[in-house]
């Protein structure tokens, strides 16, 4: 399996999508801009948005595509999509073609994630001192 090479930029990671996985991740991205400030990256291949740690992340990838939330589990009941699992209490909403998150929900979902944050610390600091 050949390893591909991470964008240069959030902007060259959109621009690089092709079909409803791009118009997808436009729309998720455009949310989560509008949510708050916090610096997006790419980060391990895909978009990761920053304030004080993690706050969540939109990658696509094969026939999907991921929106992802560090302390997502503590959201569960503000979006049925969101599903548990991973480190740092993470929960994501996988999303097939056809499938969508309301961009009011993913905007109240990433305040809520940046609210955590600003109370409880960089979710990835507070799992080394548990």
């Amino acid at each position: 399996m050949e390893k591909s090479v991470p964008a240069a930029s959030p902007d060259a990671y959109v621009a690089g999508l092709t079909g409803w996985q791009h118009d997808r991740v436009a729309e998720l991205r455009d949310a989560v801009r509008a949510a708050g400030p916090m610096e997006e990256v790419i980060k391990w291949g895909h978009l990761v948005y920053l304030s004080n740690g993690p706050v969540c992340l939109i990658r696509a990838e094969g026939k999907r595509v991921l929106f992802g939330l560090w302390r997502g589990q503590r959201l569960l009941d503000l979006e049925p999509k969101l599903k548990a699992g991973g480190q740092f209490e993470m929960a994501s909403a996988s999303l097939a073609e056809g499938e969508a998150l309301g961009p009011a929900s993913v905007s109240v979902l990433t305040r809520a994630a940046i609210e955590l944050n600003a109370t409880l610390g960089d979710p990835t600091k507070a799992a080394k001192r548990s």
